[in-house]
């Protein structure tokens, strides 16, 4: 069977990487799992020999889905879109995410999980590698990527896959990163703040704040000082911490 270039698929044929991976999720038998995109079924494999409580794959192509229903007749299958679906799914409070994501989709997914009621308390996801080193970075090198999902996670980069380990060969290398769930996840007002400072990249972040939130100069720098910020920082220097601070503030 072909991969759908309209849907990004490009599989994952290393069973190593794909037993690390699986094993990154650290399931548990009362867990409820949900995998995106299980394409044949090679990652699902690995997650049925955990042995969770409950195993949900939401797949978009329906042919594959059709495929894993066949094959894995005692996990729950959705035929459909994950941005859509993950929203409709009813989940216990500690449920974990899996998933090897569309390059195209990523922003979008983080997004979607972020503002879920009850977003997964351990999510491990194979991504662009440079997406994956942009969600992990730290100040100086910050982003309005790694700051939304440091507003209700902590990221780490597990470990490289290069892209000969796929079919068909992609463009780019691939990473592995998993994200878990904050106790204390920040408040709404915090992504807010951090849309504001990253929205032009290449300014100072104090005047991103001024224009993006129509408050004066003045006002911005002495909220910085209130925070501890350089009123010269850049929007890439700025830290979660110091987004959580400004956004209690605003």
């Amino acid at each position: 069977m072909r991969a759908k270039k309209s849907l990004g698929q490009n599989f994952l044929e290393s069973k190593e990487v794909l037993r690390k991976t699986a094993e990154a999720l650290n399931i548990n038998e009362g867990d409820t799992v949900v995998e995106i995109g299980p394409g044949h079924g090679e990652l699902t494999e690995f997650l049925k020999a955990g042995k969770p409580k409950n195993l949900i794959a939401i797949e978009k192509d329906e042919s594959l889905a059709d495929l894993l229903k066949q094959k894995f007749p005692g996990i729950r299958l959705i035929s459909g879109d994950a941005l859509k679906e993950l929203e409709n799914i009813e989940l216990p409070k500690d449920w974990k995410l899996i998933g090897n994501i569309p390059y195209y989709i990523t922003g979008h997914l983080l997004r979607i999980i972020s503002e879920l009621p009850n977003p997964p308390i351990k999510t491990v996801v194979l991504v662009q590698k440079e997406v994956a080193e942009r969600i992990s970075a730290l100040p100086p090198k910050a982003s309005l990527l790694s700051s939304m999902v440091r507003g209700w996670a902590v990221p780490e980069y597990l470990f490289s896959v290069p892209r000969a380990h796929f079919n068909p060969v992609p463009n780019v290398d691939s990473a592995v990163i998993s994200l878990s769930k904050k106790e204390s996840p920040a408040p709404k007002a915090y992504f807010s703040a951090a849309r504001a400072l990253f929205s032009q990249p290449r300014k100072k972040a104090a005047n991103n704040l001024s224009e993006s939130l129509n408050i004066s100069k003045e006002e911005a720098l002495k909220l910085f000082t209130s925070c501890g910020i350089s009123p010269d920082a850049r929007p890439q220097n700025i830290s979660d911490g110091e987004v959580l601070c400004l956004s209690r503030l605003l």
